[in-house]
């Protein structure tokens, strides 16, 4: 091999090397969330400026998703990680990656919502304690499922956003204002369709719309019981609450098992609905949940 070509291949070697690593540009446009639907969130606040990485796949629990080698990379080589606030999974991640990215700014997005406490979660059983035992520690962490939540989590992130980029304020500016009008309109559909709703009240499997049901006077049933299958007296009893309010909408979610969601539904004469509050779409989302409690699904 002539001279030449041997410090070519030792210059090649070391590029591919370095690029490994996170440059310093990278790090500076790269921002990371927990959950899609504050992907969506802040990728509309943001715009071009920042590329957004979600953490968490879709499709996966959230609560007890554990963490590849490349989520913890894509957390790395962020400037900034917005975690949506009470979920215990985020405090152990930025635990894991605080040693080799020091300088993380990290956000929480529910900062100044009042949390819903275990107690507005109802959840049938032998005693008639209507708790939702299925507990975390601060409350129930699932904020981003309500309107008036989504303008708290939408305003902290265009806050942070301008801390770190203030010369761009202009841009994030517009782009929040747009952000907030969309969640108003969301906010108006809903409404509509919740007006024409036959039930004020639903089954889920795991009761991820505890904000949306406080924010819009409705009630949500939760099949499991401590995080688990109900057992079959449990299960007779919320059959036999639904059939006396007369509530047909059960929803399903893929991150669980909808065996004793379609039995009830079965027995209700009502029908399961799939439903994504993890979706990346948030205002489809919300829209989809109202109208199918007013019975309009195509």
């Amino acid at each position: 091999m002539s001279y030449k070509l041997a410090v070519t291949a030792i210059l090649l070697g070391i590029l591919s090397l370095c690029s490994c690593k996170p440059s310093r540009t990278d790090k500076a446009r790269t921002l990371s969330v927990t959950i899609e639907p504050q992907k969506y969130f802040l990728s509309k606040i943001v715009g071009n400026h920042y590329e957004v990485n979600c953490i968490v796949p879709s499709g996966s629990n959230p609560e007890s998703a554990d963490f590849t080698p490349s989520q913890m990379m894509a957390l790395d080589k962020s400037v900034a990680y917005f975690k949506i606030g009470y979920l215990g999974i985020e405090n152990t991640l930025i635990d894991k990656v605080s040693q080799s990215n020091p300088e993380l700014k990290v956000v929480n997005c529910s900062q100044g919502i009042e949390l819903i406490g275990d107690a507005h979660i109802h959840c049938e059983d032998d005693n008639h304690d209507h708790n939702h035992t299925h507990a975390h520690a601060a409350g129930d962490p699932h904020t981003w499922s309500s309107v008036r939540s989504a303008k708290i989590i939408v305003e902290n992130m265009y806050k942070a956003v301008l801390e770190l980029d203030a010369n761009n304020e202009a841009d994030y500016t517009a782009n929040y204002d747009k952000l907030v009008a969309e969640i108003n309109s969301t906010d108006s559909i809903i409404k509509s369709y919740l007006e024409k709703a036959p039930s004020k009240a639903f089954i889920i499997y795991h009761p991820a719309l505890s904000y949306f049901a406080d924010e819009y006077g409705l009630t949500q049933y939760s099949i499991e019981h401590e995080g688990k299958n109900p057992s079959p007296s449990q299960l007779k009893e919320l059959i036999d609450k639904a059939k006396s309010e007369g509530i047909k909408a059960v929803f399903i979610q893929q991150e669980f098992d909808t065996k004793n969601a379609e039995t009830i539904a079965e027995a209700i004469n009502g029908k399961t609905i799939p439903i994504n509050p993890l979706s990346y779409n948030w205002s489809e989302e919300m829209i989809k949940i109202a109208k199918a409690l007013a019975q309009e699904n195509e």
